[in-house]
């Protein structure tokens, strides 16, 4: 029996791998996309996409990665879940392997992202999902009526506060510079709403939870050194703190194998990376501004070079 060769495997079901399996499906490239938790990504855990064009008004993160994943499956592109942690990317033939499985395919598409970067403070650890959450569409929710703290201060804080204030008593920003860095237009929304307050050039130094919740925040302001103690509302026994300080690639298996700069991998502008035959899209390649709608072009644009990739190689 032959060898199960893709023309192309995808590694990552987020919105620019999605796009790449759609247009690979269309080009009638044989086509996988192996996926290790949820696909979509950081889009599938955010709740508000009203910068995506022709995106309805009450658009969704998980409602637009429906669509993207149906969309992909109606041209024939084949979906697995599983965790790859090893690749072979050199010569005509790559191969990926899982702890079950191995993959061979003509071409990859890196298409891995990116993970929230951590705080890395005292408590963060043995809080996180105890009052510490780095997803608002996911825990918002357990947060109703209670206060809120949010680390960092730009385009996705904001908008992931806009999303908490449905559910929040009141929201703190613990900024560690002198002012938000988002756009303008979603800065207005907060800075001119007092159900905000804002902390800034501060930093969260401890974390502190009497019977398994978060109940104290300590921040350290970085220009004078002062510390302040926040505690959560006696009658509420807790509070939420969610962090949002932006993202870590999640490139490690291609350390050494491929080419990267700060974990990020370069590309051309055809999303080609320097090994043949290998292409990276979205939130893991080096870029000016990963948003869904950047992810969604990178995808479409490493597919149709793969297929005129592919054409050129069986002349």
């Amino acid at each position: 029996m032959s060898e199960n060769i893709y023309d192309v495997i995808i590694i990552g079901g987020g919105p620019a791998g999605l796009s790449a399996g759609l247009y690979a499906g269309r080009g009638l490239l044989k086509t996988l996309i192996i996926e290790r938790l949820q696909y979509g990504g950081q889009a599938a855990m955010t709740n508000e996409i009203d910068n995506y064009p022709g995106a309805a008004a009450e658009e969704t993160g998980p409602s637009l990665i429906e669509k993207m994943l149906e969309q992909a499956k109606r041209f024939g592109v084949e979906f697995v879940s599983d965790d790859i942690i090893s690749a072979e990317l050199e010569g005509d033939i790559k191969t990926l392997s899982s702890k079950r499985n191995t993959y061979k395919a003509k071409t990859i598409i890196i298409a891995s992202g990116a993970f929230p970067r951590t705080l890395g403070c005292k408590g963060e650890q043995e809080l996180t999902g105890k009052g510490v959450s780095y997803c608002a569409t996911c825990d918002a929710a357990f947060f109703e009526e209670l206060e809120i703290y949010i680390v960092g201060g730009g385009d996705s804080a904001v908008q992931e506060a806009l999303f908490i204030a449905r559910f929040a008593r009141k929201i703190t920003f613990i900024q560690n510079l002198p002012e938000l860095t988002a756009a303008k237009s979603i800065q207005q929304k907060v800075l001119s709403d007092p159900k905000y307050s804002f902390v800034y050039n501060s930093v969260v130094e401890e974390l502190r939870g009497d019977e398994g919740l978060l109940d104290t925040i300590i921040v350290k302001n970085t220009q004078t050194g002062d510390i302040t103690q926040f505690d959560a509302d006696p009658e509420d026994g807790t509070f939420g703190l969610f962090v949002f300080i932006g993202l870590i690639p999640r490139t490690e298996i291609f350390e050494g194998k491929i080419k990267m700069e700060n974990g990020y991998i370069p590309t051309d502008e055809n999303m080609r990376t320097n090994i043949q035959g290998v292409y990276a899209v979205g939130d893991c390649r080096v870029k000016p501004l990963r948003q869904v709608v950047t992810a969604a072009a990178d995808g479409a644009i490493a597919a149709m070079h793969i297929e005129r990739y592919l054409e050129d190689k069986s002349c």
